[in-house]
């Protein structure tokens, strides 16, 4: 089990529901909650957050 966190006052871009989406840095992964919609994170030299 990993932890995650809000990202608070940010809105999903599929399903466009507010504060429901999710970091999990030991996955590298943002996921909406509501939807399941999940992005990879990665930083801006390219590795994974």
């Amino acid at each position: 089990m990993t932890l995650a966190h809000l990202l608070d006052g940010l809105r999903c871009s599929v399903c466009h529901t507010i504060n429901a989406l999710w970091l999990d840095p030991a996955r590298t992964l943002i996921e909406c909650r509501e939807c399941g919609q999940c992005a990879h994170v990665t930083t801006d030299d390219g590795r994974a957050a």
